[in-house]
C-alpha cells in the first residue's frame, strides 16, 4: 500500500534539532516590518486552502510580545457560511503533550515528585514488556518516546476506544519493542496517558484534567480551551473534521479520546493558544505575572531523547531532539521549539522561537495535507532572512502522487471485488471469535453476502468484509478514517485459524493478527 501522512510523518521526516537547553529569552528588539506577513500571507493561505482542500484555517503569530495576526480563513463546515475565525475550536490533538510536560515539571517544582523517580513509584504495578527496563523507567521516561517501541504502536487498539486510562496504561507491558529501552526512538502516546495518571498520585487525587485547568487555563486566562475532546461537537464555533484520505474530501466522525487525555485530547481556539506562545517566550510569566519558575519550564525543552543528528535534505536545520512534549530544533541559527498534533479531521502545530521572541500556531480541519506544515516553514522563513522557497509548492507534488497512488490501491481493491471470484470455503466458515493479546477480542459475524467485524472495546466502529480472492477480503471500516484494506483469513487445511487486519497508518503502521477462539 502506498504512504500515508501520519500524525508526526512531517517532523519526524523533514525537521532537525539543537542538543541542550534553551537559554533565557531575549530583550525584545526592534524588529523591520516583514514582508511576507503583511503583504502575502493572505494570499499565501488562500491559495494552500485551494491547493490541499482545506475547509479552514486558523493561524496567531506572536512576535516581541505582541499579537501580529490571529486570524481565521475559510469556512468552518463546508456547504456553510460560517467563516473560521481565532476564536474557532479545533482538536489540537498530540499539542497536549506539552501541557503533560509542563505539568510534570511544576510538579517537580513544587517538590511533589523528581522527574527522575521510578515510574512505579506512582503507578503500582507499572510493567513494561522488559522486565529490566519496567525497573529503570522513570516519570521522565514516560514523555521520551523511547521505550524501544515502534511509532504509533498499540494505538489502534488504544484510539476511540472505551478503555480507561487505567487500562491503557496496564496494557503498555503488552507492546513487544524491537528496539532498546532509552535507545531507539518510537512515538508512543501510551507513555503520555501514564505520565499524566502521575499527577494524581503526586498530588493526592488531583486529575489530569483538573490539574491543567487550575494550573495553566486558568492562570493564563485561557476560557475556550478544554482538556477533553467530550462535547465537541456540541460547542458553538467549531471546526468541523474533513479528511480525503481514501477519497473525495469528506466529514468525519468526532473523535471521542478522552481516555487517552494527557497524550492528546484537548481542544482549543488561536486566540487561546496565543496566551500560551506568550507564557512560553516569556519564561513561565504572562501579562507580567510569575505563572511557572522559568527554572521548571526549561525542563521541558532539556533533550529527553535524540532524534536525529543528520542534516535535512529540505529545511535549514542539522539536529532533532525531544523533550517533555515538545521538540528541539536548529532553524537558521535559531533554537525551535514546536510540536504538530493530528486527530481526525484536524492538524495543527504549534511553535515558539524564544531567542527571536516568535510564537506561531496553526489549526486546519483537513488531516491529509502538509500545508500547516508547510504554512509554518514559511513563516519562520520569513522571520529568520532565509531565501524564499514556496515551501507549500515543494511539498504538493509527493502528497498528489501519495493521494493518488491511495486511491489506486482502493481502486484496485474495488476490481478485485467485482470480478466475484468463488470463495474457497463458505461464508460460514469465516465466522466466529477471534482475539489479539494486546487487542482483545473481536467478533466476525455474516451480513447477507458480507462479513460484519465487531469490536467489543470499540463499540462504534464495524468493517464490512467483501471477498476478493484467495483468503483475502476488502475491509471498508464504518469510520472512514480507518481506512480501506485487505483483510487476510489465515487458513489451515479447511479450518480459518486467524486474520490479519490494518488500518490507517495515521493510526497504526502495523498489522493485527488476530487468532480465533
Amino acid at each position: 500500500m502506498p504512504s500515508f501522512l501520519s500524525r508526526i510523518s512531517v517532523f519526524s521526516a523533514l525537521a532537525g534539532g539543537l542538543l541542550g537547553a534553551a537559554s533565557q529569552p531575549v530583550a525584545a528588539q526592534p524588529t523591520a516590518p516583514n514582508r511576507f506577513m503583511t503583504d502575502s500571507l493572505d494570499r499565501y493561505i488562500e491559495r494552500g486552502l485551494r491547493q490541499w482542500q482545506i475547509p479552514g484555517l486558523a493561524i496567531v503569530v506572536v512576535k516581541n510580545g505582541k499579537v501580529v495576526v490571529s486570524k481565521g480563513y475559510g469556512v468552518r463546515a463546508l456547504g456553510r457560511p460560517e467563516p473560521v475565525d481565532a476564536n474557532t475550536l479545533f482538536m489540537i490533538a498530540s499539542n497536549t503533550k506539552l501541557f503533560t510536560g509542563t505539568a510534570l515539571a511544576k510538579l517537580e517544582d513544587d517538590k511533589k515528585l523528581s522527574l527522575n523517580d521510578r515510574a512505579d513509584k506512582y503507578l503500582p504495578g507499572f510493567r513494561l514488556y522488559d522486565s529490566l527496563a519496567s525497573q529503570l523507567v522513570t516519570v521522565r521516561d514516560l514523555m521520551g518516546h523511547h521505550f524501544g517501541t515502534k511509532t504509533f504502536q498499540g494505538d489502534f487498539t488504544f484510539w476511540d476506544s472505551n478503555l480507561s486510562r487505567a487500562d491503557v496504561v496496564q496494557r503498555m507491558r503488552l507492546l513487544k519493542p524491537g528496539g532498546q529501552f532509552r535507545k531507539d526512538y518510537g512515538y508512543c502516546n501510551a507513555g503520555f496517558v501514564a505520565a499524566g495518571l502521575v499527577i494524581p498520585a503526586a498530588t493526592g487525587g488531583t486529575s489530569w484534567d483538573d490539574y491543567v485547568q487550575q494550573n495553566f487555563l486558568l492562570p493564563l486566562g485561557m476560557s475556550n480551551t478544554y482538556t477533553g475532546t467530550t462535547g465537541y461537537g456540541q460547542r458553538p464555533n467549531i471546526a468541523l473534521p474533513y479528511s480525503n484520505t481514501f477519497g473525495p474530501l469528506a466529514l468525519m466522525p468526532f473523535d471521542n479520546i478522552d481516555n487517552i487525555g494527557p497524550c492528546g485530547s484537548m481542544v482549543s481556539s488561536v486566540n487561546d493558544l496565543s496566551k500560551w506562545l506568550q507564557f512560553q517566550l516569556d519564561s513561565g510569566r504572562y501579562e507580567g505575572k510569575r505563572v511557572m519558575n522559568w527554572a521548571a519550564l526549561r525542563k521541558t525543552r532539556d533533550p529527553n531523547t535524540l532524534i536525529s543528528t543528520r542534516k535535512s535534505a529540505l529545511l535549514p536545520s542539522h539536529f532533532t531532539t525531544y523533550g517533555l512534549g515538545v521538540l528541539s530544533a536548529d532553524y537558521a541559527g535559531s533554537q525551535v521549539f514546536w510540536h504538530t498534533g493530528g486527530a481526525t479531521g484536524h492538524v495543527s502545530n504549534v511553535c515558539f522561537v524564544p531567542e527571536e521572541q516568535l510564537g506561531i500556531a496553526i489549526l486546519t480541519n483537513n488531516d491529509n495535507q502538509s500545508f500547516f506544515e508547510a504554512l509554518r516553514y514559511q513563516i519562520l522563513d520569513s522571520y529568520l532572512n532565509v531565501p524564499y522557497t514556496n515551501r507549500s509548492a515543494a511539498y504538493l507534488p509527493a502528497a498528489r502522487t501519495g493521494d493518488q497512488e491511495t486511491y489506486a490501491a482502493v481502486a484496485q481493491l474495488q476490481s478485485r471485488v467485482a470480478k466475484k471470484a468463488k470463495l474457497p470455503l463458505a461464508l460460514e466458515a469465516y465466522t466466529g471469535q477471534f482475539t489479539h493479546p494486546l487487542f482483545g477480542p473481536i467478533t466476525v459475524s455474516k451480513k447477507s453476502k458480507q462479513l460484519l467485524v465487531s469490536f467489543p472495546n470499540h463499540p462504534n466502529l464495524t468493517a464490512t468484509l467483501d471477498y476478493m480472492d484467495g483468503q483475502e477480503f476488502r475491509a471498508t471500516y464504518s469510520n472512514p478514517t480507518y481506512g480501506i484494506f485487505p483483510a487476510i483469513f489465515k487458513v489451515e487445511g479447511k479450518k480459518v485459524a486467524g486474520l490479519e487486519m490494518r488500518i490507517n497508518p495515521f493510526i497504526e503502521y502495523d498489522s493485527y493478527q488476530f487468532s480465533r477462539l
